[in-house]
């Protein structure tokens, strides 16, 4: 039954020990607080009692000291990840660096500061910037790094973030102001990235940051908006000459081998025709040697030969036909360029007749045996004098 319930003798079972249930008021917490502390003692070998004062025994202070101990040792268990690194301070001071896995430090002792050396940082400079032909330019860049020192990045300035983006911007002023607006905006944006890397590795050496630079990005670069159709009206002109040369180059390998085939062809043809005059000059020589000793002996007979092949060959490409006729000084002939033209043109052509033909052979045939006779005649007779 519960203390105070009705018809029970709660007074002797109340816990504040209420007389006649009529002090309702709060408990004596000295009290309280004394018989609990009676009865802790007691669990440790001390002693409890009404009127004595009680106290923790050495077990007990040793119990407590143990698992103190336990719980401090406990607190001081951490990790250390693969790619990171931890430096351990000693009151404050550098001690050493921990590697990855599982490490123990001195709590209230020592403190941990975990680096992570495998990440690439990025820290960007960006601003309007006066170059050398004195023109202002808006650039931006972009470095990328990682930490390969942990102590030195943590300890040899105050902030090797901040200094490392203090020394990019300083490099890069130095760089733009000495370089050309169109190097920085068009053709030179390597040259600038590349000068800029080694500007900056120059000024952060000597502070020793603990840091690799891995790579320098040359995001963005444009001029001033006031100015800016003008420039793009000045880049849009470097475009059409590039592409310009380009097509040049292109017409010019494709114009070159042609060329040069003109050129082995005509070579070609020089060295034949070359080969051709030389021959034929052999062979007039050698036919003018085997002349030579016929004209010796029959001078007029040869002569004459010569006259009539000459004759032969200069009128066998003339298109007019030349008629000796017989008995008569004159000489007629038959314009046949002129009756080959008019029968271009259109024109009707009247033929000779067949007795006109037969004539013009007769007489022909007479003019021929004459001659013919006479330079056998001739020639008999030169052999004759010529004891031939």
């Amino acid at each position: 039954m519960a203390w105070n319930e009705p018809g029970n003798n709660g007074n002797d079972n109340d816990p504040w020990k209420n007389r006649g249930g009529r002090d309702q008021g709060p408990p004596d917490l000295d009290e309280v607080f004394r018989k609990f502390s009676n009865k802790f003692g007691g669990l440790f070998g001390g002693k409890s009692g009404g009127g004595g004062s009680g106290g923790i025994g050495g077990a007990g202070m040793t119990f407590i000291l143990l698992i103190a101990a336990i719980v401090w040792a406990l607190s001081g268990i951490y990790t250390v990840k693969e790619a990171e690194r931890g430096i351990v301070l000693q009151f404050g001071q550098f001690d050493r660096i921990a590697e990855p896995g599982l490490r123990w430090k001195m709590t209230f002792i020592e403190q941990v500061i975990p680096i992570d050396i495998e990440a690439v940082r990025s820290l960007s400079a960006s601003g309007f910037m006066l170059t050398e032909d004195e023109n202002v330019v808006s650039v931006e860049f972009e470095v990328q790094y990682r930490v390969m020192d942990p102590r030195l990045y943590k300890f040899s300035v105050t902030d090797a973030d901040h200094s490392l983006q203090q020394s990019l911007d300083s490099a890069l002023r130095y760089v733009v102001g000495h370089s050309r607006m169109d190097q920085v905006l068009t053709t030179g944006r390597e040259l600038v990235r590349q000068r800029t890397w080694d500007e900056l590795n120059k000024i952060i050496e000597p502070y020793n940051l603990g840091i690799l630079v891995t790579d320098v990005n040359f995001k963005d670069s444009r001029p001033p908006a006031e100015v800016k159709d003008a420039f793009d009206d000045a880049i849009a002109a470097q475009e059409d000459e590039e592409r310009f040369i380009r097509e040049a180059e292109a017409y010019a390998r494709e114009i070159e081998p042609r060329a040069r085939g003109q050129v082995t062809r005509m070579t070609q043809e020089a060295e034949a025709y070359r080969e051709r005059v030389t021959l034929e000059a052999r062979g007039e020589v050698e036919r003018f040697e085997k002349l030579l000793p016929e004209y010796q002996a029959a001078k007029e007979v040869t002569r004459q030969r010569l006259y009539i092949d000459a004759m032969e060959e200069v009128l066998g490409r003339s298109t007019k036909v030349l008629v000796d006729v017989k008995g008569g000084n004159n000489m007629m002939y038959l314009p046949l360029d002129k009756i080959m033209g008019q029968n271009t043109s259109g024109t009707q052509i009247t033929l000779p007749s067949k007795n006109d033909i037969n004539e013009l052979r007769k007489t022909l045939g007479q003019s021929r045996n004459s001659t013919v006779n006479g330079s056998n005649d001739r020639f008999s007779q030169d052999r004759f004098n010529n004891g031939r």
